[in-house]
């Protein structure tokens, strides 16, 4: 009966928590806000990726035309074709782009509270697993490491490129690498521990605790971060504002711009 317990619990242990403490990684990896976080709560969309550079915004998408389209101070081009304004539509724009500045610091604000928020969530999970007090340390370190680097990187982020599905992966997978096999080594070892010392009653509760990990983690985490979502929330007067002022401009080609889309 040990020896069965502690071979089941060697086998359980890791791949359980791979899954559920990887989901908690894509949470830190994710939060930088994507653009279905603004579909989802401010029912905005775009076809265009935007690079805010310090003279200019430039839209771009591989398709339909236009495929780039830059503002700069009420200068509209599309796909290199200087646009004719009006002066009403020239102040329009100029304001977009004011506007959609004095957005950018503030998007960034509410990406970092939601990687803090993450790394309190994943912290308070953590405190209920009895880990070790040097797994903790450990623990702790990575976590904020990790953490710090990804506010570096939404620091430095001028573009919604910079955000694409493969960077926020590979950030999940360097966060899953760092803290999994903790987290899992020492849940692991607490319960072959007990079964080997003959406390078999405590490596089953610890197997099911982990069993209780691995099905209910990703809801409880999902739940906390709920916490970012009137902060997203507040962001909405301002991308309606934006899609607003951008409506009604049209490019080289006659068509309305359609930079961003308010879905009604």
């Amino acid at each position: 009966m040990r020896l069965s317990l502690c071979a089941d619990l060697r086998t359980f242990s890791m791949p359980r928590l791979m899954q559920t403490l990887g989901f908690a990684c894509c949470l830190l990896a994710m939060w930088p806000l994507h653009a279905q976080d603004l579909a989802a709560t401010c029912h905005a969309s775009s076809s265009y990726d935007v690079t805010v550079k310090p003279d200019s915004l430039l839209f771009d998408r591989s398709s339909p035309e236009p495929q780039r389209v830059e503002l700069l101070r009420g200068v509209l081009r599309t796909d290199g074709v200087a646009v004719p304004l009006k002066a009403e539509d020239r102040d329009r724009l100029t304001l977009f782009e004011r506007e959609l500045r004095a957005l950018v610091p503030r998007v960034r604000t509410v990406a970092r509270n939601g990687v803090d928020m993450a790394v309190q969530a994943i912290r308070a999970e953590a405190g209920d697993m009895h880990l070790s007090a040097s797994t903790r340390r450990q623990l702790e370190q990575r976590l904020n490491t990790d953490a710090e680097q990804l506010k570096q990187r939404i620091a430095r982020s001028h573009s919604t490129h910079d955000w694409h599905g493969e960077i926020a992966d590979q950030y999940a997978r360097q966060l899953a690498s760092d803290l999994v096999p903790l987290v899992a080594g020492d849940l692991g070892q607490q319960a072959i521990n007990a079964a080997l010392s003959g406390d078999l009653q405590r490596a089953t509760m610890l197997r099911d605790r982990a069993t209780e990990l691995a099905a209910h983690l990703q809801p409880r985490l999902q739940q906390r971060m709920q916490a970012l979502r009137p902060q997203i929330e507040a962001l909405c007067p301002a991308i309606d504002r934006l899609a607003a002022l951008q409506r009604g401009v049209r490019g080289s080609n006659g068509k309305p711009l359609d930079l961003l889309r308010i879905a009604q």
